[in-house]
């Protein structure tokens, strides 16, 4: 345990406010109150247990979380929305005790074998006696992959100390982006405040209460933000810092959340669930350049495609083929440019579409299409052509008072004059009236429309 100090560092703090929730401030002695009640309740959990935690983020799910690394179990995290897909992912971490913490209910332990895993990498912890933590991926191209993380490298870098915001934990529970907020905040005696849904209004309504500086989101939400105009009914003077991450970022949306929040600093973030979050530093408010590496990571890229060396990267996955390199570099299937020490993402390797051996990036289309100001939102994707392979299309959403003939000859022209021919959607189809395309992880879906 001397590994990491966040035990420490959570007693210290003391009286200090610690959690937001449900309209109720929590201190760092409640929280420590509350991670003693979950040691009693769970006194029978032995260290080589794989226990899921299915829930949000509340005072229960984090000091549940505290008191199982204390007792060396395998963690697995699952956002208690998608109750329905969970099913799967019990099965394939192989759970021994399911605990649901639904929103203003009572918790609930289920029980659901003794058997001991013979996992390699759950072996691998259990001979050290170091907790894990398995993270899924969204899956959303067929199987959910598990990731095994030894969880004291990940926390390793919450032992040095650093700035903190009053913070809303906007990034879900089930992913290292939510987590790795959780613990940031509560490492360095921050106040977090939970969200119990991640509606524009809802959100900009707590930032608003209680003075929210920093909202970290997806630039999916962020887009939803600005077409509710929730913004504008709520005071979000206190932010600070708004950070953005888990997909590309349009260029369009990023100028518009710019001229909207002139006095709040914009940053780039980037984070795999296979990875953790790097440290990162954007160019400007108004560049999709930015920095990411930090203490103990090294990048390269390898035909245009980002590799990634690092200690604290995942062990493996469960159930599928190792994503290394022979040198033990991690290919993250992100596309890149590189100038000097800056990178722009331009999208996933797996969602290119390839037109008569020509490469399209998606992101770059619909940078195109949303400098338009007819153009509410759209995502691109590729269909099945027998001539040319694929071809482009587009499906985007327009206010109901435009003519969704016009905006389709207004778009077609439009890419002519901006992007190669062969980049230029051949379908495009029109919805009115919608705010975007996001799925509930606040991200678009392309894959659905393949």
């Amino acid at each position: 345990m001397e590994e990491v100090k966040i035990f420490d560092l959570i007693q210290e703090y003391g009286n200090s406010e610690a959690i937001v929730h449900n309209n109720k401030t929590f201190t760092y002695f409640d929280l420590v109150r509350k991670i003693k009640f979950w040691d009693e309740e769970l006194r029978y959990i032995r260290s080589e247990n794989v226990i899921g935690i299915e829930g949000d983020f509340s005072l229960d799910s984090i000091a549940l979380i505290f008191s199982l690394l204390k007792k060396s179990c395998i963690i697995v995290p699952l956002d208690i929305k998608q109750k329905d897909k969970n099913s799967e992912k019990y099965n394939i971490a192989e759970l021994n005790y399911l605990v649901g913490i639904p929103a203003r209910e009572e918790f609930q332990i289920n029980h659901i074998t003794d058997h001991k895993s013979d996992n390699f990498f759950y072996n691998r912890l259990f001979e050290i006696n170091r907790p894990g933590l398995v993270l899924f991926t969204s899956g959303s191209s067929g199987i959910p992959k598990a990731a095994v993380h030894d969880f004291f490298k990940l926390l390793k870098k919450f032992n040095k100390k650093r700035r903190t915001f009053v913070t809303i934990n906007f990034l879900l529970f089930d992913h290292w982006g939510g987590l790795n907020t959780m613990f940031h905040i509560l490492s360095n005696g921050g106040l977090l405040v939970l969200l119990e849904e991640r509606s524009p209004d809802y959100v900009c309504e707590l930032i608003d209460k209680y003075q929210v500086e920093l909202l970290p989101a997806s630039p999916t939400f962020l887009n939803m933000l600005i077409l509710s105009r929730a913004y504008k009914r709520w005071s979000l003077k206190s932010l600070k810092l708004i950070t953005y991450g888990a997909e590309p970022m349009p260029g369009s949306l990023l100028q518009l959340v710019n001229n909207i929040f002139p006095n709040v600093n914009l940053q780039q973030t980037y984070g795999l669930i296979e990875l953790g979050v790097l440290s990162s530093k954007s160019e400007g408010n108004n560049s999709l350049w930015v920095k990411i590496g930090g203490d103990g990571y090294a990048l390269r890229v390898v035909d245009g495609l980002l590799e990634i060396k690092s200690d604290s990267a995942m062990l493996g996955y469960i159930n599928a083929p190792s994503p290394y390199t022979e040198d033990g570099w991690f290919k993250t299937g992100d596309a890149v440019e590189v100038n000097g020490d800056y990178f722009k993402i331009l999208g996933r390797k797996s969602e290119l579409i390839n037109v008569g051996g020509e490469k399209v990036f998606p992101q770059e289309v619909e940078n195109v299409i949303l400098e338009l100001e007819e153009v509410r939102d759209v995502i691109v994707f590729g269909e099945k052509n027998p001539l040319t392979g694929s071809i482009v299309c587009a499906k985007v959403s327009i206010s109901s008072g435009e003519s969704p003939h016009e905006i389709i000859k207004l778009i077609k022209i439009h890419c002519r004059n901006k992007l190669a021919s062969f980049k230029v959607p051949v379908k495009v189809t029109v919805e009115t009236g919608i705010a975007g395309f996001e799925n509930t992880r606040f991200k678009k879906e392309r894959m659905k429309w393949i």
